[in-house]
């Protein structure tokens, strides 16, 4: 039972192939014209026919009419005249003619059968009363029933007192019976069977060429998107790494710009990840060099005396801690991947928070008599995560201090609008040189690799910081001037929007 579905399910898959509904489209259009042309030939044909006969037959049926009349027919059907044109008509349309006079009296039926009885009848006496004809199709027993007046032409009356109306005498016509006449049309429906027949073999010749067409076309208007799966296919086995090319269509185009782009940036992504790995190696292996050479030092040494013993034990501690400070670093950068981190947001008073993290701070700064200033323009409540936002400022103020000169500044500002907050954080330090500002963000990115050992840090701390942002879903920008110091500023929203 689950195959029988399968099978199905799959042969409603092919349909949703582009190949498949090219196909159809083709084939529909071409087959479909044809259709409706074959059935509106036909039904023209039918038409023209039909109209062709009627007016034929009319015609003759006016002139018997006439010849009825000259021959006193209606009283008299001895006339062999009339009776031969009648058979001959009756004969030449293998129809039937039936003659009624005015008191709806059977006088004459070519068929022999209705003679002497009364016929009572819509049309024929519509067309006693109004002196005119009519004639209608039956499609369904193949045959046209006509009704033609017989008239008879006369002078107008005199009137009562015996005088005749001024002017000149006026003729009127006076119907003295009907001619109820059916017709058929087999004939027409031979002439369209044999039509419709050759139609039909001309139709399914079509259909076949249109077919192949359709194959054909279907095939190669499709064969750019194959060239694109095959060439997307070698690039996903790894036969190949180079950007794809296939201009056929502008679709095709757009689709071959879009998964080079997305290839250019797996392999910026693959390279930044090597360079990361490289880099991550580096630091962990650098502190653990450096134990390993201290306890060596030890190892190799008898009676080492005590104070070069806790001196190398200093060091030793040292090294270990910058071990631990890059690992905790690395495994908050991995927290902030913005596809895993978590927010915990809450309502905070930024100002209160950033006197916090400053007062935490103040003594570092005075070590190197640096001033620390916090000027807020207004009071700020927004939506964060206390512990990421605290990280940001905590981030951005140390290294504010770190890579600042001595008897230097920082300075903390706090603006907000009706919609985000920024804080500025300004200091008169080194500055960062313009070809390194788009590099800052980078994992283990040093600006200045020579004195980094002696300043400290992992080369982590922006690329923290600016994940934090991103998390908060605001922005972070920089400026700086070497020699004259840097500005960076942090703008959030104050209403965290989960998206």
């Amino acid at each position: 039972m689950d195959i029988k579905i399968k099978n199905i399910l799959n042969q409603f898959k092919i349909l949703r192939s582009l190949k498949a509904r090219i196909f159809i489209i083709v084939f529909l259009i071409g087959i479909i014209p044809s259709v409706i042309m074959r059935y509106g030939i036909l039904n023209s044909y039918e038409d023209r026919a039909v109209s062709l006969r009627t007016s034929d037959v009319q015609r003759q049926l006016n002139i018997i009419a006439n010849h009825l009349i000259a021959y006193n027919y209606l009283t008299d059907t001895s006339s062999e005249v009339i009776s031969a044109e009648l058979e001959q008509l009756s004969n030449l349309y293998d129809g039937r003619v039936i003659i009624i006079n005015s008191n709806l009296k059977v006088i004459k039926d070519t068929y022999g059968i209705g003679e002497g009885k009364t016929v009572i009848s819509e049309e024929v006496v519509k067309c006693m009363k109004s002196g005119t004809g009519g004639s209608s199709f039956n499609d369904e027993y193949d045959y046209i029933e006509f009704t033609t007046p017989i008239l008879e032409t006369a002078l107008m009356a005199e009137t009562s007192d015996g005088e005749k109306p001024k002017g000149e005498d006026k003729p009127r016509d006076i119907v003295r019976g009907v001619m109820l006449t059916s017709v058929s049309t087999d004939s027409i429906v031979v002439t369209m069977d044999i039509l419709s027949r050759r139609a039909l073999i001309m139709e399914i010749m079509m259909l076949l060429i249109i077919f192949a067409i359709a194959l054909v076309l279907a095939k190669i208007l499709t064969k750019p998107f194959e060239r694109v799966t095959k060439a997307i296919s070698e690039v996903k086995e790894g036969f190949t790494d180079e950007p794809v090319s296939v201009p056929d269509y502008l679709e095709t185009e757009h689709i071959v710009d879009a998964f080079n782009q997305l290839l250019t940036r797996m392999k910026a992504l693959d390279t930044s990840r090597q360079e990361f790995v490289s880099n991550v190696s580096h630091e962990l292996k650098t502190p653990i060099t450096s134990v390993k050479v201290l306890a060596d030092s030890l190892l190799a040494q008898e009676d080492v005396p005590a104070e070069l013993y806790r001196e190398f034990m200093v060091d030793i501690a040292e090294e270990i801690d910058r071990e631990d400070k890059i690992i905790n670093d690395l495994l908050s950068m991995v927290k902030m991947d913005r596809k895993v981190a978590s927010m915990n947001i809450s309502v905070v008073d930024i100002n209160a928070l950033t006197e916090i993290i400053l007062k935490r701070l103040r003594p570092i700064a005075r070590k190197r008599d640096i001033e620390v200033v916090f000027e807020s323009n207004r009071a700020v409540t927004a939506e964060v995560d206390e512990v990421k936002m605290t990280l940001i400022l905590t981030n951005l103020v140390e290294n504010a201090i770190k890579y600042n000169r001595e008897q230097g500044g920082v300075k903390v500002v706090l603006d907000a609008d009706h919609q985000f907050f920024t804080v500025d954080i300004i200091d008169t330090g080194i500055g960062i040189p313009e070809d390194s500002l788009e590099h800052i963000y980078e994992r283990f990115y040093r600006v200045d690799k020579s004195h980094s050992r002696e300043i400290g840090g992992t080369g982590l701390g922006l690329a923290i910081t600016r994940s934090a942002v991103l998390l908060h879903r605001g922005s972070i920008k920089v400026s700086s001037a070497e020699g004259e110091g840097t500005t960076f500023t942090v703008k959030i929203p104050l209403s965290y929007v989960v998206l």
